[in-house]
């Protein structure tokens, strides 16, 4: 087992959706990720997924299999019903890894509940075979959420990590490595940065370029020791709406080739 540089279908998220004219599959879009050289794609937040067959995700399953591409997982949501849903559809796909987040709409749990639910659905996990990492992010402090990873204190619980999330609580892209960084099972990959608005009135906080922006990706890589501890990275973009469909995707490809390049030079 080695860490591994993985695409997430946030890397492909303008593609992927009904915003472009003719929208990837998730089969194209692994078609995509091979035809770049990378054996692992990591189906976040894809709303498809929730609604087809068993023998839909075999096929997902299937053509990940062909192109010698490993499968992870993610979604939102810690209701048990819901994560056991997810460690079916984990199952099929052969995933290792569920990435979650505690926060939707009509549940935002408290931190006993968290380590409740946790607590009663981590051995069917365990059984499978599959981790959970809950991400970092602006809604919820990350100090509440490692005060559920060490109540669970379970080693199939711990942290996916995207410090460019928790900016938007006021939260320092390094302290937040600094606390998480014992505790990481895998990483998102996103620079991000600030830029004026028009008239100088405000800013505009979106993604960047891999090396471009404000992640201090050398710091980040130095704490949580991803090659050591055989964590992969996950690239995900911020990347906004250009002008055109053409534009936009053309910059999407550009962005998903310069972070594997990023990546891979390190």
């Amino acid at each position: 087992m080695t860490s591994r540089i993985g695409l997430s279908s946030y890397a492909f998220f303008w593609q992927l959706s009904d915003q472009v004219s003719t929208p990837l599959s998730i089969h194209d879009a692994l078609e995509r990720t091979a035809e770049l050289g990378v054996d692992l794609f990591q189906v976040c937040d894809y709303a498809p997924l929730e609604a087809i067959t068993d023998a839909q995700l075999q096929a997902v399953r299937d053509t990940a299999d062909r192109l010698g591409i490993g499968l992870e997982l993610g979604t939102k949501g810690i209701r048990p019903e819901h994560l056991r849903k997810f460690l079916h559809i984990a199952e099929i796909l052969g995933s290792p890894l569920l990435r979650t987040m505690f926060n939707t709409p009509g549940h935002t749990p408290t931190t006993e509940e968290a380590v409740a639910i946790f607590k009663e659905v981590l051995p069917e996990f365990e059984a499978a075979g599959v981790k959970i990492a809950v991400e970092t992010y602006e809604q919820v402090p990350t100090s509440r959420v490692l005060d559920v990873i060490h109540g669970v204190n379970s080693p199939h619980l711990g942290i996916c990590s995207d410090p460019a999330n928790t900016v938007a609580a006021l939260e320092m892209p390094r302290e937040v490595i600094d606390a998480v960084a014992p505790h990481v099972l895998n990483m998102h990959v996103k620079d991000f940065a600030f830029s004026r608005k028009d008239g100088w009135v405000g800013f505009t906080y979106s993604g960047a370029p891999l090396g471009e922006g404000l992640l201090d990706y050398g710091y980040m890589a130095g704490k949580i020791r991803p090659h050591e501890r055989n964590i992969n990275q996950i690239v995900e973009h911020w990347l906004p709406w250009q002008d055109t469909e053409a534009e936009t995707i053309r910059l999407e490809n550009q962005w998903t080739r310069q972070s594997i390049e990023y990546l891979r030079s390190k």
